[in-house]
């Protein structure tokens, strides 16, 4: 089997920036009728990007109650479902429990556990991209940075300080809004781009 490298942050830097979905592209759905919105508008979905964010942790004993939301994405739309209302919950659990809608991300065992955790559901048709490289001849997991530097020769940027803000916060901030949407935005971009491969 051939086995391929991993471009490094060194060689990742010299790439033109990738195409990311502006704040009008992406829904925070914190209360029952915003939930109801985003079921019908993905309810016809067979893929979607995904990903989950919780609060840091900065204490050493401190544990992490989240994921305190949930990010899904189709190839020019997507939903932060925030899980701190019930028909939020809800909502995006129906979605990770359809067989019938792929859920497409990176590095997904700690979001999987955590999931199972706060939100009781059994994971349906849950695909980590990372298995995907892997088992095209990447040896090391590819993260979205990696995956969109390989797939589209562009650049993936992401905000340390967004990574690190308190996504427990009933009101995010747009950079919280933009990141967390790119984050599945570009895992959806990845798996379609895939499965043409």
């Amino acid at each position: 089997m051939t086995h391929y490298l991993t471009p490094d942050k060194e060689q990742i830097a010299l790439l033109e920036t990738f195409d990311r979905l502006d704040l009008s592209q992406i829904e925070v759905v914190s209360n029952a009728e915003q939930a109801g919105a985003a079921l019908a508008q993905l309810a016809g979905a067979s893929a979607l990007g995904f990903d989950t964010e919780s609060k840091p942790t900065f204490a050493k004993n401190e544990r992490s109650d989240g994921p305190h939301i949930v990010q899904l994405s189709t190839l020019n739309r997507a939903w932060i479902f925030q899980l701190e209302d019930a028909e939020c919950r809800r909502a995006v659990g129906l979605l990770l429990e359809s067989r019938a809608i792929v859920k497409a991300g990176f590095g997904l065992g700690d979001d999987r556990r955590r999931i199972i955790s706060k939100l009781g559901v059994d994971l349906q048709g849950v695909l980590d991209l990372n298995t995907v490289f892997h088992d095209k001849g990447y040896r090391k997991d590819m993260g979205v940075r990696g995956a969109v530097a390989v797939m589209f020769n562009r650049r993936f940027i992401k905000s340390r300080k967004a990574t690190t803000s308190n996504w427990a916060n009933a009101r995010l901030s747009e950079a919280q809004i933009v990141y967390a949407g790119n984050d599945a935005y570009a895992a959806m971009r990845v798996y379609a781009a895939l499965e043409l491969a």
